[in-house]
């Protein structure tokens, strides 16, 4: 009973700090405006926080390209079934669990804010647990992929061995989902030095073990595959590790217990729609090169729209960098009570964001009659890249604006509201609008890839419309009271 009391007491005494910090923000925020010194040095933390999480969220990224490159040399089989397996694994697998860890930059961010530093050690440990039972469906999924691809028309050479590089890929999505949840614990601490090196160590490690398992082991493409799978192991491994054993980590790190198993339903809560968010994005822009095969001359077309996918998906490392600065910083204050300093952080990240994609859209656009040669020697290949290299620089800036506003909607919570907007702008506005350009009115790829921008534009209105309408106050109130309940019913239960 005087445990409950207590626990009591301090429900009421976090109720009571929510209501004094409410009345004071809401003067300070009436007295004062956003000025010069407070902005830039709010700046100075985004670009502080987003620097590193580009260099890991690229590292990362990195993995899987340099499989694919290394197993291209071996042939032409060899890389279209490398292509299509990690495609299907990306889709399938790695967006589903990438999106879902995000939900702990909505719990675990506010929570760091509100200095309630165990619930984040054992809310990711719920993670880890949530995603690796969501991996065995997607195990089964994996193991089928063969069949999959042959009843989708694929052809069946290149579908078994796709599906043998797979079944390879196994291990790492386990890791995969292990990993993330991890990457979030050191995000919301704003502990970015321990992620930078261990994806960066690991990313050098890759590449020599990737080569020599492809050309020296007689492994030939699947050695790809488990270079993938035995590098994503290690960068678990090294961020587990650290964990464990740094006296940084002290104040978060909980000891494993059956209360994990209470937080599984707040965790899905915002991993869902953080899931759905993520997927519908990624599923439409991988819609539309499953449709540029149905135009004709569909091996160019196809090839053409996969530079432009591999070079906007490679060039949005940095706005989701910034977008990772922006969700935990605007989560970090939100749970500390800071409506007022959430705002200031919601500023300085698209005020980077803008900066960042002027200068990125500009130097694709200077570089757009050479840069097709990255990816290709056809010259019939870099001449149509060149063509459709404005609309690429388009897609940068849209992509550099959603991508810090998707990562204010994380630090907020409202990825429930993401989810209505990403499926009205693509599904609704943007696939249907490609498909009559590129069929009705015969444009072509370009007609595929402007309808998915006008998808995007919708995307980045209706986010901007919602984020200037946040009332940070009431957010801020409402994210310190779900966090003292939850940690009152809680402790209530263990009494």
């Amino acid at each position: 009973m005087a445990e409950e009391r207590t626990a009591m007491e301090e429900s009421l005494l976090g109720k009571e700090i929510v209501s004094k910090t409410e009345r004071r923000d809401e003067e300070e925020t009436k007295k004062k405006g956003i000025s010069k010194d407070i902005y830039l040095k709010e700046m100075k933390r985004i670009c502080c926080l987003s620097g590193p999480m580009v260099a890991v969220v690229l590292s990362q990224y990195l993995l899987q390209v340099v499989s694919t490159m290394i197993v291209g040399h071996l042939g032409e089989l060899e890389l279209s079934s490398a292509a299509m397996s990690i495609s299907f694994a990306g889709v399938t697998g790695f967006s589903f669990l990438m999106g879902m860890a995000s939900g702990l930059e909505t719990t675990c961010g506010q929570a760091y804010g509100a200095k309630q530093y165990q619930r984040i050690g054992m809310q990711t440990y719920t993670a880890i647990f949530s995603l690796l039972l969501v991996c065995l469906p997607l195990s089964f999924i994996w193991i089928n992929i063969e069949n999959i691809l042959v009843f989708t028309g694929q052809d069946p050479l290149i579908a078994h061995e796709a599906g043998r590089f797979t079944i390879w890929l196994l291990p790492a999505l386990f890791a995969y989902a292990i990993l993330q949840p991890l990457v979030r614990y050191f995000q919301i601490q704003s502990l970015l030095f321990p992620m930078l090196l261990s994806s960066c160590v690991t990313l050098v490690v890759h590449i020599p073990l990737c080569w020599a398992l492809v050309f020296k082991t007689g492994l030939n493409n699947i050695g790809g595959a488990i270079a993938m799978s035995i590098s994503i192991w290690l960068n678990v491994i090294f961020l587990a590790l650290y964990m464990r054993f740094s006296s940084l980590c002290a104040k978060t790190r909980a000891p494993i217990s059956m209360e994990l198993f209470q937080g599984i339903w707040e965790f899905f809560r915002f991993a869902i729609p953080s899931a759905v968010m993520v997927c519908l994005e990624w599923w439409s822009y991988e819609l539309i090169v499953l449709l540029s095969g149905l135009l004709p001359n569909p091996q160019l077309e196809t090839s053409v729209l996969s530079v432009c996918l591999n070079t906007i998906a490679t060039l949005y490392t940095v706005p989701f960098g910034i977008g990772a600065a922006a969700s935990t910083r605007v989560s970090n204050e939100l749970g500390a009570g800071n409506p007022f300093e959430a705002r200031v952080a919601v500023v300085g990240a698209m005020s980077l964001s803008l900066i960042e994609t002027t200068i990125v859209s500009a130097t694709l656009f200077a570089c757009r009659h050479v840069f097709g040669y990255i990816f290709s020697n056809d010259k019939e290949v870099v001449d149509y890249v060149t063509v459709m290299a404005p609309l690429v620089c388009i897609s940068v800036i849209l992509d550099s604006i959603q991508g810090v506003l998707a990562g204010i909607a994380r630090g907020c919570g409202w990825q429930h509201l993401g989810v209505y907007v990403n499926l009205g702008a693509f599904y609704l506005c943007g696939i249907p609008v490609a498909a009559a350009l590129a069929f009705w009115v015969q444009v072509g790829g370009k007609g595929l890839w402007i309808g998915i921008q006008v998808g995007a534009v919708v995307q980045c209105v209706l986010l901007s419309i919602i984020t200037s309408c946040i009332n940070w106050e009431q957010l801020a109130m409402k994210a310190r009271q779900r966090i003292f309940d939850v940690q009152f019913s809680g402790e209530n239960r263990l009494v």
